[in-house]
């Protein structure tokens, strides 16, 4: 996203040019003396402390926004059928994942150009991460190197791709070698943005990346504009995946699988996992939710590799409902930027510990004491 920031009218009021208007909120984690206690009082502050063209390009989807709205309509529609009795003085909420050992079952998912929301980027929220005992994925959109995030964090990081075609293998073999200097323990492979969708919210805000916004890991600073039909992965196809198979060791994921016989290919050509995703409504507008695909991925899958999931979880409870449906965990990508423009690294670790307390209590209130306790028996 090359460029200056344009028009007068998305700076903050009083903003004199667009260097101000990208200086960092205010670290707090209170609004008015009162403790912001849900992933809502969070995206409400942000709202209020990060510039308009910033709070835009983050909070956005494509087009009238119908995915959007329906991926928090369909986890509100899940009931849950709770048992009582049952002895939880003690519940594991902990997994293990390609080997790594997970707190409780939540990511970070990759996002992009955090120092939108915090002048440190992601480093910033890499000490979050941190504090909290969550894994970062790192965006190949991101405004700090790979060396200077690892070393904010004591956590496991993992690395997300865009790009794999011919032309650039070169330079994803070099990043490929930073990866591994870096400890990075997974990759992921975004294949649903070749290109942006119509992020008409984006674009009325004149949202442009300002041209000291380094993005290391993704040189085409044409392709960094992110407006509506700009090309981001370009075409992607399954030889891409496959070649980058064959020149590491590392997991590989593929993020934004919605339909099963993509989830199908993806098992026979021996990828380590899936995310069902639509991108948190940011892409193709009127597919459907994350949580009402998620049943159809895993049921076509037949177990033969973990499922994540994506887009939409703000609550404990959103967690539980994907577990139940046969994912090993979630990512949640706007919640913590929203904290990271809040209150730094504070912030996001506030919002990844309210929601392992909000799940630790929706699975105490349901009965279930590990997390191979949590299935389809929880819901209603």
């Amino acid at each position: 996203m090359s460029g200056a920031l344009l028009a007068s009218t998305v700076l903050p009021l009083g903003a004199k040019d667009s260097k101000e208007a990208l200086q960092p909120p205010s670290k707090r984690v209170e609004k008015n003396n009162s403790p912001l206690v849900s992933l809502s009082d969070y995206e409400l502050q942000a709202r209020e402390e990060l510039p308009h063209m910033a709070y835009e390009y983050i909070a956005c989807g494509a087009g009238d926004e119908i995915t959007l709205r329906w991926n928090r309509e369909a986890l509100d529609a899940i009931r849950l059928n709770p048992r009582v009795l049952v002895d939880v003085e003690r519940i594991d909420t902990s997994l293990t994942l390609f080997g790594q050992k997970h707190r409780f079952p939540l990511l970070l998912a990759p996002t992009a150009f955090h120092r939108l929301a915090h002048r440190e980027g992601e480093v910033e929220t890499a000490k979050g991460a941190s504090a909290a005992q969550v894994t970062f994925v790192v965006s190949s959109l991101s405004t700090r190197r790979l060396s200077d995030i690892a070393g904010a964090t004591t956590q496991p990081i993992w690395f997300q791709f865009f790009t794999l075609q011919k032309e650039r293998r070169a330079f994803v073999k070099d990043v490929l070698q930073e990866v591994k200097a870096n400890g990075c323990r997974a990759l992921v492979v975004t294949v649903d943005a070749p290109v942006t969708g119509a992020r008409n919210r984006s674009e009325r805000a004149r949202f442009q990346l300002p041209d000291d916004f380094d993005t290391p890991y993704y040189p085409d600073r044409a392709g960094r504009k992110q407006s509506g039909g700009l090309p981001i992965s370009g075409s992607l196809v399954w030889e891409d995946v496959e070649w980058l198979r064959s020149v590491t060791d590392l997991p590989i994921l593929l993020k934004g699988i919605l339909n099963p016989d993509d989830a199908k290919q993806a098992a026979r050509v021996g990828i380590s996992g899936i995310i069902v995703s639509n991108h948190g409504g940011r892409e193709l507008d009127s597919v459907p939710a994350s949580i009402s695909a998620l049943p159809r991925i895993v049921d076509a899958v037949e177990n033969k590799v973990p499922i994540l999931m994506d887009s939409g979880v703000r609550r404990g409870t959103d967690i539980l409902k994907a577990l139940a449906l046969g994912a090993k965990a979630v990512l949640i990508g706007r919640p913590y930027l929203y904290g990271l423009a809040c209150g730094g690294a504070a912030g996001v670790s506030n919002v990844t510990d309210i929601l392992r307390k909000e799940f630790d209590m929706a699975m105490i209130l349901t009965g279930r004491r590990t997390l191979r306790e949590i299935d389809r028996s929880v819901l209603f």
